[in-house]
């Protein structure tokens, strides 16, 4: 649903009503950071702007397209000074910092006498000015994450059969003899996460990898790995005079062809004297070359019939690469295959018997493109001639290096994440939700390339589907209250609640199942009833539907059979089922229906209802009078403040909602499996529909997708974390477990399949990655205590190591992680407690790690570790006005308890509940897990996610920021979260960005904690903690504990069951 406000498109409106104020100029403090959007990217000038104070202004600040309008505050007074303080003083950056890596793809001189002189970058864009543009081999839209070594996109597969017959009988032994199978070197710090473009050689060694400290790179690169795998449209012909004479330049005899060869100085220099007998196979995932014929084509397209069929390109077939290979050694070429045109995934099959008698230290495949106005070069496979004298065979997929000596980008054969029990499915549309709910004017406009970001309304969205479902309801849920009130404004007047609803729906023959956990302390024996220690009304709901077609199956969380009596206890007792999924069919067209899936961290239950503004104490009487949800306070809460929720959800629409529905099917037939006496029944019953039977409902295969060639497509992939006792449909014998991608556990069967995605998308990521998520755990066996605690998901160490890579490549890299102030609950206890001491174990971990890349990169003077990972909260506080004055129910709290100081203080924490994160502004995950051991292990709680991208708005498609919904969504999130959007958002990597969101929490932090009330307009509160210069994390001075509630903010070792805590 649009929800543009009331505002024009370029202005930011005010949500809040408090005086606006200009954008000011910001100060590029990055040393290293991104040059300037080009002017016509993001150039409004919003008026939806806390005024935080401007940064002091710099003489080399960029000039921005438009200048800040003028101030006018209109009836309400100038902004308190309340103010940010600077950024601190630049840091002085030693020698040798490069600025942001341009991946350009080096060609090389046409065959012929072309008159074209060389290219290096596009025309009319200095050097200067543009994006930076990395080579992302590992890529969400090109063969993602298919291969995690060295097999990296971009990769050759030459097979060559060499029979090498020598001329001498003792200096050389036979080829034959000596050739045996190749093995990848994988010296890259970071191993590929993403599929490559593939080359086979029979009987030739892969290249030796050479670390960067040892190359003499006569260009700039980027490392390999990425969402986004689509051709370089920099790629241009090689200047000569950037070769060196060292550079081990290839110079082909036909037609002075020049490829560029980086210096690999331990290769030696030998004769190769016999017969070659070589074959080139295939290659695959190639870039797409003709990026720029394709323009064309689509700009001519246009013109009337007559004068298209003249242009060459404006063919309705896809217009890509024409590769070729060649084979050369000591600059003669060898053998040239043949020119397969349009294609990506070429098959040459071709032989060549060879005699060769050079002096050389490789044998060079050049990959190239055949164009009209010559050919291009995608990439190089180097085998070195001393591996032939080892007694290797060289055969196998080997990596198609570009001239900076890493993969080159791979083409769009999108894979998604492999290895996982649902595939990535290809066409469909997301919907990315904030919150339950936004009202119109609440966020401001943000500019995509294709209009305007709408934000979804949640709940809204999510009630009308209800509402319009005529087959199937099926609702998941850790909890679900059938008295919520899905939708509080003008659109429900009359207080229609979900339960209401969704009887509605059963009596006119919808199918309404709810698949809800047990709650093993929620009981109601004879008469006996009690609402459980998580208050999840998991037996209210049940008897609200008792009598109704509306059919409830509470499941409780059981552990295998075979498992030991303790286990099966553990198991049922801590562990839940935490996903969160509605499922309904909704109209397809043509008097067909489809089927649409929510997926995501809110569940429909009481207090999770809320918007943007996060009140706490101005709804108690309005939209939360009958959803008061506050657990952090026992006793007595009269006009005590709400807990306020955020959280973030989805919608998809596609293929991929199928999976969410077969998820939902392999648990109900497990859940429903008679057991006990009720086996006995004649017949069975499981209550889902056959979908196959209902011929109005289309199946996955038949639905109504995005075409790929669509801009605003989506690719969407279902992930989840479970095992084989809460679902039916894995395989009963484990030795079939790896035919459906599942993992191996003791007497059981796990999909962890979200694991696997975050632990890609983390290798993959290229400028920042953005977390919120309700708990921040994992990563133990790297603390320095508690090694074998058990928290040991990767995510926090594969964080903090990506991180390093960046800093030793000398490149901007940045981390914002959002996690609540405190877990849930009373923070002075124990769990809470020793939540939060992992959580600070966790964090310390990770800032150990980033200080010692920076003292090994000679960095840990110019910057700290916060000036790439920081951690923030979320806080609100509200000044009291006319609505403090409405009587609140309930007896006042007793004097000087975290009630009653809340309450004088008028503060509390955002509780954030989120599970979600955001690569690059190109992919995201969203779902129900949270970053902890409990969430990623696949044995303990279940949990069910999705990841997507927009496959026309990735690095490697843009070549620059992509603007697509994901784009929007994350600055939609910092806009709710800050209280205005600044320039420096568009580049959330650069250092800027960094300390400007580091200075805005740290000032809020003040503001919050501060003795005096003041209304706050940025809720975004740096965590508070102290982080010095050298990476250790201690209590900040001064607050060691939390405001008013009390209970120390780095935890404390109390002694608890760990598995309830990690």
């Amino acid at each position: 649903m649009d929800n543009y406000g009331s505002s024009a498109p370029h202005r930011y409106p005010n949500p809040y009503g408090y005086p606006s104020a200009p954008y000011p100029p910001p100060t590029v403090s990055d040393p290293i950071a991104h040059p300037p959007y080009p002017p016509h990217q993001f150039t409004h000038s919003p008026s939806f702007n806390y005024p935080y104070p401007p940064p002091p202004h710099n003489s080399s600040s960029p000039d921005y397209s438009r200048p800040p309008p003028p101030v006018d505050y209109g009836r309400f007074p100038p902004p308190s000074d309340y103010g940010y303080p600077p950024p601190p003083p630049d840091y002085k950056v030693p020698p040798g910092i490069h600025g942001p890596s341009h991946a350009t793809h080096h060609g090389s001189f046409q065959y012929g006498s072309s008159p074209y002189h060389s290219q290096h970058i596009e025309a009319n864009q200095s050097p200067e000015r543009r994006p930076s543009d990395h080579s992302r081999a590992n890529s969400f839209s090109g063969g993602l994450y298919q291969h995690e070594g060295p097999s990296a996109p971009g990769v050759a597969s030459l097979q060559s059969s060499n029979s090498f017959s020598p001329s001498r009988t003792s200096a050389y032994p036979p080829l034959d003899d000596l050739m045996s199978n190749v093995h990848l070197s994988d010296n890259q710090q970071t191993a590929p996460a993403s599929a490559p473009a593939s080359v086979v050689v029979q009987h030739l060694a892969h290249s030796v990898s050479v670390p960067k400290k040892d190359r003499k790179e006569e260009f700039y690169g980027s490392p390999n790995n990425s969402f986004s795998g689509w051709g370089n449209s920099y790629s241009g012909r090689v200047d000569s005079s950037k070769l060196s004479s060292n550079s081990g330049s290839l110079l082909h005899s036909q037609s002075l062809q020049i490829v560029s060869s980086h210096n690999k100085g331990s290769l030696k220099v030998l004769l190769l004297h016999g017969n070659l007998d070589i074959w080139i196979h295939e290659a695959k995932n190639l870039p797409n070359m003709d990026m720029f014929h394709k323009t064309l084509g689509d700009m001519f397209g246009k013109l009337p019939g007559n004068m298209t069929n003249k242009i060459e390109g404006t063919m309705s077939k896809k217009i890509t690469s024409d590769p070729y290979v060649t084979v050369s050694i000591s600059g003669a070429v060898i053998g040239r295959t043949f020119v397969i045109s349009n294609s990506e995934n070429p098959v040459w099959r071709q032989h060549f018997h060879v005699p060769v008698a050079h002096n050389a230290a490789e044998v060079h495949f050049v990959v190239k493109d055949s164009d009209v106005v010559g050919s291009q070069l995608i990439g190089l496979v180097s085998i070195p001639v001393e591996q032939l004298y080892m007694g290797e065979k060289v055969e196998g997929t080997y990596p198609i290096l570009n001239n900076s000596g890493k993969p080159c980008k791979q083409g769009p054969d999108y894979t998604g994440v492999p290895g996982t029990y649902f595939p990535l499915r290809k066409g469909g549309t997301v919907t990315l939700y904030q919150d339950a709910h936004v009202p119109d004017g609440c966020l401001p406009n943000v500019i995509l390339d294709r209009g305007m970001y709408a934000h979804g309304k949640c709940w809204h969205e999510m009630f009308d589907a209800i509402r319009q479902a005529r087959r199937l309801i099926y609702i998941t849920g850790w909890s679900v209250w059938h008295k919520l009130q899905m939708v509080r404004d003008a659109g429900n007047p009359s207080g229609y609640t979900l339960g209401d609803l969704l009887r509605s729906k059963s009596q006119e023959g919808v199918r309404v199942l709810l698949l809800v956990w047990d709650d093993p302390t929620s009981r109601n024996i004879l008469g006996y009833r009690t609402d459980g220690v998580m208050a999840t009304h998991d037996e209210e709901t049940r008897r609200f539907f008792k009598h109704s077609s509306v059919q409830v199956l509470l499941c409780p969380r059981i552990a295998g059979k075979r498992h030991s009596w303790y286990k099966q206890k553990e198991v049922s007792t801590i562990y839940t089922h935490h996903q969160k999924t509605v499922i309904v069919d909704a109209a397809a067209g043509n008097n067909r229906r489809k089927i649409v899936a929510f997926v995501g961290g809110l569940d429909l239950c009481d207090g999770r209802y809320d918007t943007p503004n996060h009140p706490i104490f101005r709804t108690l009487q309005t939209l939360h009078k009958d959803d008061y949800h506050n657990p952090t306070f026992t006793g007595n809460i009269g006009g005590c403040p709400r807990e306020p929720w955020h959280d973030l959800h989805s919608k998809i629409d596609g293929p991929a909602a199928y999976d969410v529905l077969t998820n939902f099917e392999e648990r109900w037939l497990k859940a429903a499996k008679p057991h006990g006496i009720k086996k006995l029944k004649v017949s069975y019953d499981d209550s889902l529909l056959r979908l196959e039977r209902i011929p109005d409902i289309i199946g996955m295969s038949d639905a109504p997708n995005v075409g790929e060639n669509d801009p605003e497509a989506w690719h969407v992939q279902v992930f989840r974390s479970i095992d084989s006792n809460s679902v039916k449909g894995f395989p009963k014998d484990p030795k079939d477990a790896t035919s459906k991608n599942l993992v191996c556990g003791k007497n059981v069967l796990i999909d962890m399949s979200i694991h696997t995605a975050y632990v890609k998308a983390i290798r993959a990521a290229q400028h920042y990655i953005y977390i919120e998520n309700q708990y921040f755990i994992g990563s133990s066996y790297n603390w320095s205590q508690h090694k074998d605690l058990g928290a040991n998901n990767l995510i926090p160490m594969e964080i903090a190591l990506k991180i390093a890579e960046k800093i030793r490549a000398n490149e901007r890299f940045a981390v914002y992680v959002v996690i609540p102030m405190w877990p849930e609950g009373v923070p002075t206890g124990a769990a809470t407690q020793r939540i939060l001491f992992w959580q600070h174990k966790t964090m310390q971990m990770m800032y150990e790690t980033i200080y010692k890349a920076l003292v090994e990169a000679g960095l840990e003077e110019a910057f700290s570790p916060e000036d790439y990972l920081n951690f923030f909260c979320l806080g609100n506080r509200e000044v009291s006005d006319m609505y403090s004055n409405n009587a609140v129910p309930g007896n006042p709290p007793p004097a000087n308890s975290p009630q009653a100081l809340s309450k004088s203080s008028r503060r509390f924490m955002i509780y954030v509940h989120s599970k979600g994160m955001i690569v690059d502004d190109e992919y995201v995950i969203l779902g129900s897990a949270n970053i902890n051991q409990r969430s990623m292990e696949g044995t303990r709680d279940t949990e069910i996610a999705m990841g997507s991208y927009q496959p026309n708005y990735t690095w490697a498609r843009r070549h620059s920021y992509p603007r697509g919904e994901i784009h929007g969504y994350r600055m939609s999130l910092w806009a709710e979260h800050t209280g205005t959007i600044e320039n420096c958002f568009l580049e959330p990597e650069s250092l800027e960005c960094v300390r400007r969101v580091r200075a805005m929490g740290e000032m809020n932090w003040k503001q919050f904690a501060a003795p005096e009330v003041t209304e706050m307009r940025g809720h975004l509160l740096k965590y508070p903690v102290e982080v010095d210069r050298k990476g250790k994390v201690r209590s900040l001075p001064g607050h060691e504990e939390f405001p008013d509630v009390g209970g120390k903010i780095i935890g404390s070792f109390l002694a608890i069951q760990e598995n309830l805590t990690i």
